[in-house]
């Protein structure tokens, strides 16, 4: 190790060396040019930054002023700072964007949700079947096929409309994240905005991403398992980078598979706890209408508003899921290079 004392700050030179140009703002690219200055020999890159345990040093890379790995980083969880960390961070998004992200997943998430739900309610032949089979279980009940592809149609085409709906809101939910980490003003109709430019192609990644997953699971349960974890990072990949998501998943589960693996699984149990309860709850809640709630008027509004309330219970899970995704992607980031908020916030575009 060099007797030198180490940088005192971001922006500080090695002594000895000039001092680097400054940046207009923090995440601007690198001038063309040669780097602005190195690191002595035998001094670490990024003094105070522990690789992650199995993982190679960092490499030093030209960078303009204030563009590194900081330790109190909104968004970022430095490599090594560990599971509490991370969580911090989880939270920390949580508290300065709930304003504006719980309307976003109430209108792209909870509401489409709740009308396909009262949809596929409206159409549901499973009681006339019932009673119909009661009286004659050797026959097929009357207009099976008619109904049973009715109930396809709308189960079909509701979730893919859901899917995009739903991009809509992932988009603008990861932007409304990056920009407050970063300090900068976010507001809901740029957000929405945002969110709607990139969702046609952020639904189209995942629509293949959801027939893997269930091919999947056909095959055997486990490759369901991994294909999941494997494209967790599909979604933030591509809205950051916009650049062969699938491959760049994988190969982040791969490279770090415990931390990985850790991090998505505990926004998986969160996600699937909550919304098994949700859906507890609203099996049970509409029990007491009957078998064909929506045959009347009075039992219809009760289900529908049933419906509607009991779905802003699975909230929470949307919320753990977006945020829990977008502040993983970023502890990936900074275990491949040095990275900030402001920088993640500026590649969204």
């Amino acid at each position: 190790m060099s007797d030198q004392p180490p940088p005192t700050g971001p922006l500080s030179s090695p002594p000895g060396e000039p001092e680097p140009p400054t940046a207009g703002w923090v995440g601007q690219p690198p001038q063309p040019g040669p780097p602005p200055y190195g690191v002595p020999p035998g001094q670490p890159p990024y003094v105070g930054m522990t690789p992650y345990p199995g993982q190679p040093p960092y490499g030093w890379y030209p960078h303009p002023a204030g563009y590194g790995l900081d330790p109190s980083d909104a968004l970022v969880t430095p490599p090594g700072a560990g599971l509490g960390a991370w969580f911090a961070r989880c939270v920390g998004a949580a508290r300065r964007g709930w304003r504006q992200l719980l309307p976003i997943l109430v209108l792209t998430q909870v509401v489409p949700a709740a009308v396909l739900s009262v949809l596929v309610l409206a159409v549901d032949p499973s009681a006339r079947w019932d009673t119909q089979l009661a009286s004659d279980s050797a026959a097929l009940p009357a207009n099976f096929w008619t109904d049973l592809a009715t109930l396809l149609s709308v189960l079909i085409s509701g979730s893919l409309l859901l899917g995009l709906v739903q991009c809509v809101g992932w988009a603008a939910g990861t932007w409304v994240i990056a920009r407050q980490a970063a300090g900068q003003p976010v507001g809901l109709g740029a957000a929405l905005r945002y969110g709607t430019r990139r969702a046609l192609g952020l639904w189209g990644w995942t629509l293949l991403i959801t027939l893997i997953v269930t091919f999947g699971f056909c095959l055997c349960f486990l490759p369901g398992v991994y294909a999941g974890f494997a494209f967790a990072m599909a979604g933030p990949v591509y809205l950051f980078e916009r650049h062969d998501p699938l491959s760049r998943s994988h190969r982040m589960l791969r490279d770090r598979l415990g931390l990985l693996l850790g991090r998505v699984a505990l926004v998986g149990a969160a996600v699937i706890g909550v919304s098994l309860v949700a859906s507890l709850i609203e099996s049970l809640a509409i029990l007491p209408f009957g078998a064909t709630p929506l045959d009347s008027p009075g039992t219809a509004v009760g289900v529908v508003l049933t419906i509607a309330v009991v779905a802003v219970l699975a909230l929470p899970a949307y919320l753990a899921q977006l945020v829990g995704l977008v502040v993983t992607y970023a502890e990936q980031r900074a275990h491949e290079g040095p990275v900030n908020g402001a920088q993640l916030a500026a590649e969204l575009g």
